[in-house]
Formats: C-alpha cells, sequence, structure tokens
C-alpha cells in the first residue's frame, strides 16, 4: 500500500514543493525514513509513532518507508512531522488517500499527538496556493497562513483533530487572518535638543531611503536620532509587508499570526557574527540585513564591529539582495535595507574637545575611523558631524518640527516617487535609481551640474559618489515640491558627503 502527502522545503523566502511517499510492504518490520533528511527530520520517525500510538492506533508488524521527493533536495526542520503521519494513515487506510493529496501540511508533533506551531507557515500558505491545495497547519500558525487568502487554511489542534476532519466526524473550519499590529508608539524628534542639522539629514535619508552616518562625542544624541527614525518613515505598502513577513516567518518572528504594518528596525550589537548580520548557520536563516528588508539597520558603534563584517555589507547595499553560499546550502535573501550607522570620532570620543582628548589626537581619529574602509564608506549617502549638546542646552523648549510633521513631508516625497517609478518596478525610492533613469530623472541645471563638477575635482569623488549625491539632490528637490534639481539642493547634498569626501582627498 502506497499512499502520498505533501508539504514544502525552504530554499531561502521560496518554498519547495515535497512529495511524502509512503508504502507499508510485507517484510521484517522497520520504520525507514530516507530522502536526505537531516537529523530533526529523522527523529520524525519516533515522534509519529507516539503521537499515533495516543490515538490508539497501532502500527502493523510490516516494513514503512517514508520517501521525501525529490530526494536531493535537503530536508531540513520539524515540519515534515505531520506530513508524515498523513501519509502514513493515508496507507494504513485510516483516513482517504485522495483528501490528502489535495493538501499541503506542516507542522510539528508533541509525543501525544499535540501540534506545536513551526515556522515558515505564510511562505508554505504562498506555495500551496501556487499548486491550488489546501493549507493544514497547527492552530498557532493559522492566523499567519490565512493572509495569503488565495489558499485554504486549516489549522488544527491535534493529530485527532486531523484524523476527525479527514473521516468527516468533525470537520475543521478555514483560519481566519490576524490582525494588522501597529506596533508600539514612536517617539518623537522633538524630544532630542538641538541637533537640527542631524534631523533635517534623517528626514532625507527617510524619504528617500538614503544610508546615513553620524559621527559624534558619546551623549550627542546619535542613538536617539537612530531610534526615532521609524516614527517618520511611512507604513509599509501591502507589498512590502507580504515581503518582509515571509521573511519574518521563516525567521519565526510574527507573533499572534499578525501581520505588521510598520517598518522593521533592526538594531545587532557591535559583537554580532557574520552568520548573523549577513545570514548562515543551520540551515541557511535570514541574517539581520534581510530581516530589516523595507526598514532600517542601525548599527551603533559601527567602527567595533569586525572588518570582515563590515565588509560584507558592500555588496548588499548595491544589490538589494545576498547570497548566502555554503558547503550545502545556497539561497537567495532579499534585502533593501536603510543603514543607518554612528561612530564617536575616535576611540576615547572627545577628538573635538582639546580638554578631554587623548594624547594621540588627532592621529587617534584617523586610526579610528580608518577601520571602515574607503568603498565602505563612499556607500553612505549622508554623513553627519552630531555636535555635543551642552547640559545648558538640556532646559530649553523643544525645537523643530514634530515626527507626525515630519512624517507627512516624507509621505509628499514618497508618493512623489511612486508616481515617478510606476512603469520601473525595479525601483521604489530615489535611492534605486540608475543609469539612464538616475540621468533623465536626477539631471541638474546648468548652475548645479557647474557646482557638482567642482566639488567633484576638488575632493575626488568617486563614479559611486557623484551618482549618490544626485540621488540625494533629487530627494532634496522632492521634499521642496520641485520639478527641477537646482544648485541649492546639489550644494546640500554635497554637504553631507564632506566627511567621507574630504577624508578621501587627504
Amino acid at each position: 500500500m502506497v499512499a502520498r502527502a505533501f508539504t514544502v522545503a525552504f530554499e531561502g523566502v521560496e518554498a519547495r514543493l515535497v512529495e511524502v511517499q509512503c508504502a507499508v510492504t510485507p517484510g521484517l518490520p522497520g520504520f525507514a525514513l530516507v530522502g536526505l533528511p537531516d537529523k530533526a527530520v529523522s527523529e520524525a520517525r519516533e515522534r509519529v509513532r507516539a503521537a499515533i500510538a495516543a490515538l490508539s492506533i497501532a502500527l502493523p508488524a510490516k516494513r514503512i518507508t517514508i520517501n521525501l521527493s525529490p530526494a536531493d533536495l535537503p530536508k531540513e526542520g520539524s515540519h515534515f512531522d505531520l506530513p508524515i503521519a498523513l501519509a502514513l494513515l493515508a496507507a494504513l487506510e485510516i483516513i482517504p488517500k485522495d483528501e490528502v493529496e489535495h493538501t499541503v501540511a506542516l507542522g510539528e508533533l508533541a509525543l501525544d499527538g499535540r501540534l506545536i506551531a513551526v515556522a515558515g507557515a505564510l511562505p508554505a500558505a504562498m506555495a500551496a496556493a501556487e499548486e491550488d491545495k489546501a493549507l493544514l497547519c497547527p492552530r498557532a500558525c493559522g492566523a499567519e497562513a490565512a493572509w495569503v487568502g488565495a489558499a485554504e487554511v486549516l489549522a488544527a489542534g491535534s493529530l485527532n483533530d486531523v484524523v476527525r476532519h479527514y473521516t468527516g466526524q468533525a470537520p475543521l473550519s478555514p483560519a481566519e487572518a490576524g490582525e494588522v499590529t501597529s506596533g508600539p508608539p514612536g517617539r518623537d524628534l522633538r524630544e532630542v535638543k538641538g541637533q537640527e542639522r542631524a534631523k533635517r539629514a534623517l528626514e532625507i535619508a527617510a524619504a528617500g531611503r538614503h544610508h546615513m552616518l553620524m559621527v559624534g562625542s558619546p551623549g550627542s544624541g546619535k542613538s536617539m536620532l537612530a531610534a526615532r527614525l521609524p516614527g517618520i518613515l511611512p507604513p509599509l505598502s501591502p507589498v512590502e509587508a507580504l515581503e518582509t513577513s515571509m521573511i519574518h516567518s521563516l525567521a519565526g518572528l510574527l507573533s499572534e499570526g499578525g501581520i505588521s504594518r510598520v517598518r522593521p528596525f533592526r538594531e545587532p550589537h557591535h559583537t554580532a557574527s557574520m552568520a548573523a548580520i549577513v545570514g548562515g548557520g543551520r540551515g541557511a536563516k535570514p541574517g539581520e540585513i534581510s530581516l530589516a528588508h523595507n526598514g532600517v539597520l542601525f548599527l551603533d558603534e559601527f567602527p567595533e564591529f569586525a572588518r570582515p563584517v563590515l565588509e560584507t555589507l558592500r555588496q548588499p547595499i548595491e544589490t538589494g539582495e545576498v547570497m548566502v553560499a555554503r558547503a550545502n546550502a545556497h539561497v537567495r535573501y532579499p534585502c533593501r535595507f536603510l543603514l543607518v550607522a554612528a561612530a564617536n570620532p575616535c576611540r576615547c570620543g572627545y577628538l573635538s574637545d582639546p580638554a578631554r582628548a587623548c594624547a594621540r589626537a588627532p592621529q587617534c581619529g584617523e586610526d579610528y575611523l580608518g577601520r571602515v574602509s574607503g568603498p565602505l564608506m563612499d556607500r553612505f549617502d549622508l554623513q553627519v558631524e552630531v555636535p555635543p549638546v551642552a547640559f545648558t542646552d538640556l532646559d530649553l523648549p523643544p525645537s523643530g518640527d514634530t515626527s507626525a510633521a515630519v512624517a507627512a513631508r516624507v509621505a509628499t516625497a514618497r508618493a512623489v516617487q511612486e508616481a515617478r517609478f510606476a512603469e520601473h518596478p525595479s525601483c521604489r525610492v530615489n535611492a534605486d535609481m540608475e543609469g539612464r533613469l538616475l540621468e533623465e530623472t536626477a539631471s541638474p541645471d546648468a548652475e548645479g551640474k557647474a557646482l557638482l563638477n567642482r566639488v567633484a575635482e576638488r575632493f575626488g569623488l568617486t563614479a559611486r559618489g557623484y551618482h549618490r549625491v544626485l540621488r540625494v539632490a533629487r530627494t532634496i528637490a522632492d521634499l521642496d515640491g520641485a520639478a527641477t534639481v537646482r544648485q541649492p539642493h546639489i550644494a546640500e547634498a554635497v554637504g553631507y558627503r564632506l566627511i567621507g569626501a574630504a577624508r578621501a582627498a587627504a
């Protein structure tokens, strides 16, 4: 007797269909599992055996063989428990074979038959919809999977519920999508005293998704500014929310099946490993740059990160995706994020204060920031010095616009860009422009062009730096409501690159 069930194996954010074949044949009693399973999948034999025994079902004294096809595709994770149990029950003619074959199943089994939540329900529902099949998953995953909408999602609490559903005793009701979460209330920009130039740079970064570096002494407000960036970013569009949620589903970060419209804000510690930042480890899981997709990646104490970790950011910043290549896995993840970095000017942090600077100043500053390579520094569109704030200024009333006012201007600029790139699906914001589209859209007037050429010659801007100035100037013009990039826009954009440009020229 042979029966089939279906599940998925994950390759990045993609879910590939896997056929679970079960054969119950005469021979020496045994339970074999083949098809390139990992340790968690191999251990499914004991979990399935115990869960079926909990239903008072005795396995026959025959040879049971489970094949996971295609056999050359690595199978990882405990979500294979439920489809293996379904194939076995169908082979024993306890549940109907044809009903099982029209379902994609995933879920981990407890020894008493309960179904335990697993990661990846959202991509699995997408795969089920493409195959025109229903999805069967644990009850805790139902609200998450139901967001796809194109596939019927059945959420069960135990293997007993599954058997009763297939035998018609107690059919399962389709799961409903979870609620859209709004996230915690954002922090207001007006809480930051002074730092008007840095606030302006933060607004430009949010409007065009431009990477930003803040350099300033300890306590000047760099982390405070970065923490208020999510409050001025527009909410995720439905397409972006689905893209981001699929990555978070694989990482098991979706809570109670809710999909958030708030852009991710990831802030890993500077001791994070390369696998944690870029992705990798067991199963080539997504790293922080992918978890920050469509959101913000904040790296505080930027020069303190390991040099190899920082250098791995260079390619993902340019391409918007990362290929995690390991001996047993080659997985591609999207990672279009807004990089915000903060750094002290030197190791002691008081390079600009003659009374507190160390004896190695100014050489210590050059050595400290020198940990960040020139090519990586060149990828920051906005490089801002954040001066210290005097304690006497802390009693002054709040200054500048509120986060709500800044967010309104950012949303208006984003709407302009959305209309501009309506016929260019590869571009969503000004930071994505390149080639002919950049030349046609961000070409400045004659005075602006002359100014940019003088700056490029004086400070030795690279071709990448030249184009990044144009992108930032286009965003500044969008914030001003200007159709053409003019000299003042170029001048402001150039002013945000002089830290790196002056360093390169020196």
